[in-house]
């Protein structure tokens, strides 16, 4: 099994934009190592067989798949409905047009009632055989629940994210929870014994909305992970810092990073 890592950010890339040249400013990252520019966070898993799955749409999409060489997922699924994870939604429209079918999309009905409404475009019947815009099949899902997705058997639950709720999911040895601040009992269990973790880690210090570096590690002691890989990072989050601190066994995400188990 393997997971892409597509991007690696929080809701405004690093670097954000502005600085004092207005060439992006940098925060906490130094701007000399390329691992810190980051994209918006999203990733591909896929089986042996090769089927893949892609987790949210940001607005970085496009140039993400071209530079993974990726043209064809098999289905979408969206964490939560924020403009980061979902702002590339029109990408999917060149997938259509390869594939020449509607693409399988899965979200809780909140979200992809949101999503309806962003984009009610792409949620109309379709009429083959021109595509001109995203051609959607639509697939609500609850939570918790187990689901076929792309072939795999996926295990989605809650998070907490602020004051709204996300989507976590866990595909055999591999699982991914971003933009998630708390983690109750449920989604641990879930969690539990898993091989490799990629979940969101925006900041070192205690934040409101996400997870920092103090609990993120707190989950791991429950969790018990081989491996953690942090992503949905802010422009606190120095990858040579984190080289040199980071505990062993986990490690910060980069775009592009290939995870294998």
């Amino acid at each position: 099994m393997e997971m892409i890592i597509l991007g690696c950010a929080g809701s405004a890339g690093v670097p954000m934009i502005g600085g004092a040249d207005g060439a992006g400013d940098w925060g906490m990252c130094d701007p000399a190592e390329p691992r810190n520019r980051r994209t918006r966070s999203s990733v591909i898993i896929s089986d042996g067989p090769g089927r893949r799955l892609l987790v949210d749409t940001g607005p970085d999409l496009r140039t993400q798949l071209l530079a993974r060489h990726v043209s064809v997922v098999d289905a979408v699924i969206y964490t939560h409905a924020h403009a980061d994870h979902i702002a590339g939604l029109d990408e999917l429209r060149s997938i259509n047009r390869i594939t020449r079918a509607p693409l399988p999309v899965y979200g809780t009905q909140p979200v992809l009632d949101e999503l309806a409404c962003r984009f009610d475009y792409a949620f109309r019947p379709w009429t083959p055989p021109h595509i001109y815009r995203p051609v959607l099949d639509v697939h609500p899902v609850p939570l918790p629940s187990r689901q076929v997705i792309a072939g795999m058997e996926v295990d989605l639950f809650v998070q907490q994210h602020g004051r709204t709720e996300t989507m976590g999911l866990r595909v055999g040895p591999m699982a991914y929870c971003t933009d998630v601040a708390e983690l109750g009992d449920a989604a641990l269990d879930t969690l539990r014994g898993v091989d490799t973790w990629v979940v969101g880690c925006f900041q070192r210090d205690v934040h409101p909305s996400h997870g920092w570096l103090a609990q993120v590690l707190r989950w791991r002691r429950i969790i018990q992970p081989r491996r953690t890989v942090l992503t949905h990072m802010g422009p606190d989050m120095d990858w040579g810092w984190m080289q040199a601190n980071l505990p062993e066994g986990v490690e910060a995400a980069y775009d592009g990073l290939r995870l294998h188990v």
